[in-house]
C-alpha cells in the first residue's frame, strides 16, 4: 500500500511514536513562525525554558496583528519581540512587511518541510506542499528548542478536484463548497489532501486560499502537491532551489473521499456567524450592503488584488459602501504601485490600510451598528468584526469587488469579460524588513527589552488528588475561542499580560464570568459539542489558567484548544451522554476523587454532582505524555522537568 503525500512527509519526520493511525506521534518541525498577538507569550515560555539559542532550521517572528499602537502596549510588546528574536537565533518580520501566512509563502516556505505557527491559519503553507500546522504558543515554544510535535495520526481525507475553475469563480469558492459539504467539525482529527487534474489548474496563491481556510474544518491542516505550479512560484521568489516535487503513490489509500468539480461550481457566501452557513451568490444577490473588507492571509495575493482592480477600473464604490483594501505583504502593495493597480483601486475610492491583518482580528474598520459587511476573510463569528450585531459574509474578491460598485450583493459572473494583469514570472523581492538574528557569539550581549505590560506566565501546580468545584460556567455548542477569549483592538494589546486579558474572559457569553470564577478561586466550565473551534490561541487556555479553572468538560474538543487546555495544566473531560450534559447547572458543586490516580490510569474519569446527588462517568482521552504534562502541571514544567 502506497502512502499519501501526508503521510510522507510525517513518516519522513517521525521523532516518536508508532507510525498508526490514532497512536499520538512526535514530528520533527523544520520551521516555525510566530505572529505578534501570540508571539510575546510564546518568547516568554521559550525563555523560560532557559535555552539559548533556537534549534529549527528557521524561526520567523512576524509583526501583523497588533499594529494599531493607540497605547505603549503593543509598540512595547513589538520591541520585545525584536529583542528576543535577535538574541535567540530567529527572523523578525517588521511591522508593514507583511501578514505571516503571505510572507511566509512568499520568501521562507519550502515543499516537504514541516512548519507549525502560533496561528491557526498557518496550513496556509500547504500551498506550497508543505505540513504546515496550527499550534498553541508553548508547543511552538518548545519546537523552537528542538522538541518534537506531538499529534494523534489523522486521518487523510482526499479531496479529489476535476475540471476548471469557470470565469469570476475563486478559490475561496471551492474551499466554501467543502465547507459546506463537510461543516466546521467535518474535518477534526483529519487532513485534508488534494489530488485530482483540478489540482493542475489552480496556482500557489489559490491553492493557500484552499489550504488557509481548512482551518474552518478544523483540520489538523491541508495539503497540496508540489508540482510545475509550485516551481513556477517560488521561481518567480528567486527561490527555485527550495522546490522538489512531491505527490501522494498512486495506490495511496485515504479515510474518505470527496469529489468536487470545479466547473460546477459557482460564486458563494458564507453567512453570518459561522463559515460552513454557505449560500450562493444567487441566493443572496441584491441585498443591500454596507460595508466591503478586501484582504487578510486568506484572499490577500498579488493575483487576488488584480483581479480587485481590473474590477474597479474606472468605476467608483457606491456612496452607501466602505471599501477598505489590505495587500498581503510589501512586496504585493509595491508591486501594485508598480503595475497600476494601485491606482486603480484608489481612484475608485477604497480605502487602503497598511499590510497586516486589520479588520480580520478585529484591529479596526468595524461596521456600522446592525451593518452587513462582506469580507474575504476565513471567519465571521459573531462580534469578531467588532461589532456585536453586525452581519458579516465571507466571500472571494471578486464578488466583494463587484458588490462594493454595486452597493448590494452581487454575481461577479455579470461583469463579463475584463482585463486583468497577468502574473508576472519574477516578483519583487526586497528583505529589507526582514532583520536576521545575532550570531551566537553577538546574542549574548543584547538585552531583552520589556515594558511595563509584559508581565510572567501564569502560575500553575501539579494536578491535585482531589477536585472539587463549582461550574463557573455553562456554555454551549460551537463556543469558539473568540468566545473565551476575544480579539479586537481593545484586547489584543493585553496579549502579553494575562492578568488584564483574564479580565474578558467569556465576556461575550458572561459579563460576570472573570469576576466570579476568581471570586471562587477554583472552578470548573462545561461546554457542548467542538469547544474551542476557531483560533490557536493559547491566551483562551491561559486566561482561565488564571482565574482558577481546573477543569473543562464538554461534549468535544477542537484539537488545538484541547491541547492548549493540557499545555496549561486544565484537565479536559468529555460527556459520554447528552444526558449527563444537560443534568448540570451553573452553580453546582462537581467532585473529582483521585483524580491523579484515574488520571493517570487513563481511560475514563468519574465526576459526583453534589448538588444533584448523581454521578457520571467522563472520557479522559489521553495518550501517556498528555497524562505526564497533566500531572506536572502543564507544559512547560513537564519540559523544565525534561531539560533537566
Amino acid at each position: 500500500m502506497g502512502l499519501t503525500l501526508a503521510e510522507k512527509i510525517m513518516l519522513s519526520h517521525l521523532a516518536d511514536g508508532e507510525f498508526k493511525k490514532g497512536s499520538e506521534i512526535g514530528l520533527k518541525i523544520d520551521q516555525t513562525l510566530t505572529q505578534d498577538a501570540t508571539g510575546t507569550m510564546a518568547y516568554i515560555e521559550f525563555e523560560a525554558m532557559g535555552i539559548s539559542q533556537v534549534r529549527t532550521e528557521r524561526s520567523v517572528a512576524y509583526i501583523d496583528h497588533n499594529t494599531l499602537q493607540s497605547g505603549f502596549e503593543n509598540a512595547d510588546d513589538h520591541r520585545f519581540i525584536a529583542s528576543v528574536a535577535k538574541k535567540h537565533g530567529i527572523y523578525y518580520s517588521r511591522p508593514g512587511n507583511g501578514i505571516c501566512h503571505q510572507v511566509h509563502l512568499e520568501r521562507f516556505g519550502a515543499p516537504g518541510k514541516t512548519l507549525i505557527g502560533s496561528d491557526s491559519h498557518t496550513p496556509t503553507g500547504g500551498g506550497l506542499g508543505m505540513l504546515a500546522i496550527g499550534a498553541g504558543g508553548l508547543d511552538v515554544a518548545v519546537a523552537m528548542g528542538g522538541g518534537a510535535y506531538y499529534i494523534n495520526y489523522p486521518k487523510i481525507v482526499k479531496v479529489e478536484l476535476t475540471g476548471k475553475l469557470s470565469p469570476w469563480v475563486a478559490a475561496k469558492d471551492v474551499i466554501l463548497k467543502l465547507l459546506s459539504i463537510l461543516s466546521v467539525k467535518g474535518g477534526v482529527g483529519k487532513i485534508i489532501e488534494y489530488t485530482g487534474e483540478g489540482v493542475k489548474t489552480l496556482s500557489v496563491p489559490e491553492r493557500a486560499t484552499i489550504t488557509n481556510m481548512g482551518a474552518e474544518l478544523g483540520a489538523t491542516t491541508s495539503i497540496f502537491p508540489s508540482d510545475e505550479n509550485t516551481l513556477a512560484f517560488l521561481r518567480a521568489q528567486g527561490r527555485e532551489d527550495v522546490w522538489l516535487p512531491l505527490a501522494a503513490d498512486a495506490d495511496a489509500e485515504y479515510d474518505e473521499v470527496v469529489e468536487i468539480d470545479l466547473s460546477a461550481l459557482e460564486p458563494m457566501a458564507s453567512c453570518p456567524h459561522s463559515p460552513d452557513n454557505v449560500k450562493s451568490a444567487t441566493e443572496l444577490k441584491g441585498m443591500k450592503i454596507d460595508q466591503v473588507c478586501i484582504g487578510s492571509c486568506t484572499n490577500s495575493s498579488l493575483a487576488d488584488m488584480h483581479k480587485v482592480a481590473a474590477i474597479l477600473k474606472g468605476r467608483t464604490v457606491h456612496p452607501d459602501v466602505s471599501l477598505s483594501v489590505s495587500p498581503g505583504s510589501k512586496q504585493v502593495l509595491a508591486m501594485m504601485a508598480e503595475d497600476g493597480s494601485l491606482a486603480d483601486i484608489i481612484g475608485a475610492g477604497a480605502r487602503i490600510l497598511e499590510s497586516a491583518c486589520g479588520p480580520c482580528i478585529g484591529m479596526g474598520q468595524s461596521p456600522n451598528s446592525g451593518g452587513i459587511s462582506l469580507r474575504t476573510f476565513n471567519r465571521n463569528f459573531e462580534g469578531r468584526s467588532g461589532t456585536r450585531d453586525a452581519q458579516v459574509y465571507l466571500v472571494s474578491p471578486e464578488v466583494a469587488a463587484a458588490s462594493a460598485v454595486a452597493g448590494v450583493f452581487s454575481d461577479p459572473r455579470e461583469l463579463g469579460e475584463l482585463e486583468i494583469k497577468p502574473m508576472p514570472e519574477t516578483f519583487r523581492v526586497n528583505d529589507n524588513m526582514i532583520t536576521p538574528p545575532a550570531s551566537p557569539k553577538d546574542a549574548e550581549k543584547i538585552a531583552i527589552l520589556r515594558g511595563p505590560n509584559i508581565k510572567e506566565y501564569p502560575k500553575t501546580e501539579p494536578l491535585a488528588d482531589h477536585l472539587t468545584a463549582e461550574c463557573s460556567l455553562k456554555v454551549g455548542n460551537n463556543i469558539t475561542t473568540d468566545h473565551i477569549m476575544p480579539a479586537g483592538a481593545k484586547i489584543l494589546p493585553l496579549r502579553s499580560n494575562i492578568p488584564e486579558i483574564s479580565k474578558h474572559c467569556f465576556e461575550v457569553c458572561d459579563e460576570s464570568f472573570p469576576s466570579r470564577a476568581l471570586a471562587l478561586g477554583k472552578s470548573i466550565v462545561v461546554g457542548g459539542s467542538n469547544y474551542g473551534q476557531g483560533s490557536s490561541r493559547e491566551h483562551a487556555a491561559l486566561a482561565p489558567l488564571y482565574l482558577g479553572v481546573k477543569a473543562v468538560i464538554v461534549k468535544s474538543f477542537a484539537r488545538i484548544h484541547k491541547q492548549n487546555l493540557i499545555n496549561a495544566g486544565i484537565l479536559p473531560l468529555e460527556f459520554t451522554s447528552d444526558e449527563d450534559y444537560e443534568n448540570i447547572r451553573q452553580g453546582d458543586i462537581l467532585a473529582v476523587e483521585d483524580l491523579r490516580d484515574q488520571v493517570r490510569a487513563g481511560g475514563a474519569v468519574k465526576v459526583k454532582n453534589l448538588t444533584r446527588g448523581r454521578e457520571f462517568e467522563t472520557k479522559c482521552e489521553l495518550s501517556p505524555r498528555m497524562r505526564d504534562i497533566l500531572l506536572c502541571g502543564g507544559l512547560l514544567d513537564y519540559t523544565k522537568a525534561k531539560l533537566k
